[in-house]
């Protein structure tokens, strides 16, 4: 398989995006993809097994490689990979092709090796740029010590290389977590977000749950003009989580933004949740855009979280829960208390609170005072550790909760 891009301009310096705008941008992620778990089903050309075999660091093409320390990600996998940068004057005159291959090793599996490459077209270069083109690479990891060996070529034959060790590891208060990858695990970057979840296969020897989920779109920051991948990617995290538990059997799901002052999704009751269709709804929000009809009605935001809550926690659809989830909300004024008395809800209401900066933003938002109101429980997301042990005890409140009301069904009954 090969795949063949422009060096995208998002990776590259604001001197070289000023001299290179002529580049076609070929996306957020440079054109890397997996080969193979093995040097022969890869089929490497015998000069670049010479270079991985020797190990040695070359620069006939001059460029720095600085290896990237493992994250641990909202979706329970080590993050890590490599920027590098090229000078300019290397890559100036006639059009380029740079290759880059490299191998991921895990000590515990010393065998079998996941073999990575990217191939990206570097168009033509006036002899007097100056400034550095920037490259980006990565790959996910489950727990281990990993050994890297990268190496990059252009059509001159000239090669760049570098090796070195990267380890990732939960510290010893986060052992409980479940990984997404098994110790010594090495796969690709995942690069949508919203892909869909494989079926689940459902307890059915007890009474299945049967949630709500409202889920605020937007982003961390308020004055934010686009919302990023990291602003949304706690929130898939709470709704994969869910999704994949065995004892929730039916999912609704309002996704709004109180930004825009709309719903851009709804399923109802469904028995998965549409991640596909949710991320093409997501990808409709522009946070930036703000029309006359908002700027006329300040209190609009406060109206529409108002009508949203008086419509979804009340009505005839009893779920077992119900569960906010999303950025703080800061509006000029809460929710009446009017509003919330004309809900009927004897559901168990939870809030996750997607704070990524808790201690620059510790006071409770309006959302926050909406939950305490019902007497519900607010989890603050900040960390994966968070998202997974909130998780995990939000379910067990709700199981709790529906067998307590199931308990006492037989003495009414009996009455």
């Amino acid at each position: 398989m090969e795949v063949d891009r422009v060096l995208p301009v998002a990776h590259l310096s604001l001197v070289v995006r000023m001299a290179l705008a002529v580049i076609t941008c070929a996306g957020a992620l440079n054109a890397q993809y997996v080969l193979g778990g093995s040097s022969t089903a890869t089929r490497l050309v015998g000069s670049d097994t010479a270079v991985f075999e020797a190990g040695e660091t070359r620069k006939d093409l001059d460029c720095e490689v600085l290896p990237l320390k493992t994250v641990l990600g909202f979706d329970l996998r080590f993050h890590t990979g490599y920027a590098v940068s090229v000078p300019m004057r290397e890559l100036a005159g006639h059009e380029n092709l740079l290759n880059i291959l490299f191998r991921v090793t895990a000590q515990n599996r010393p065998g079998e090796p996941m073999y990575f490459a990217q191939r990206l077209r570097v168009p033509k270069i006036e002899e007097d740029a100056k400034g550095e083109a920037m490259i980006e690479g990565g790959f996910d990891l489950g727990e281990g010590k990993y050994k890297v060996e990268w190496l990059m070529r252009d059509r001159a034959e000239r090669v760049c290389s570098h090796f070195w060790e990267v380890e990732a590891e939960l510290p010893p208060r986060d052992k409980q977590l479940a990984l997404d990858l098994g110790a010594g695990e090495i796969r690709a970057m995942q690069p949508e977000q919203f892909t869909d979840e494989p079926p689940v296969v459902r307890l059915r020897e007890q009474r299945p749950l049967v949630v709500k989920l409202l889920v605020n779109f937007a982003p961390q920051n308020p004055r934010s003009v686009m919302l990023r991948p990291q602003d949304t990617s706690a929130l898939v995290q709470i709704l994969r989580a869910l999704s994949r538990e065995p004892r929730i059997e039916k999912f609704s799901l309002v996704a709004f933004n109180i930004q825009e002052r709309r719903v851009i999704y709804r399923q109802e009751s469904a028995d998965r949740i549409d991640f596909p269709a949710l991320g093409k709804a997501v990808q409709s929000i522009q946070p930036g855009t703000v029309d006359l009809k908002r700027l006329s009605n300040k209190h609009g935001d406060t109206e529409f979280l108002s009508e949203l809550i008086r419509k979804e926690m009340s009505g005839a659809e009893h779920p077992d829960a119900i569960v906010f989830a999303g950025p703080k909300v800061w509006l000029d004024e809460d929710v009446p208390e009017e509003s919330l008395k004309e809900c009927e809800i004897e559901s168990p209401v939870f809030y996750m609170n997607y704070n990524l900066y808790p201690q620059a933003m510790p006071w409770r938002d309006s959302i926050s005072r909406t939950i305490r109101y019902f007497k519900g429980t607010e989890y603050t997301i900040s960390r994966p550790r968070d998202l997974w042990f909130s998780v995990n005890e939000m379910v067990s409140r709700i199981v709790k909760s529906k067998s307590g009301k199931l308990a006492a069904i037989p003495a009414v009954n009996s009455q």
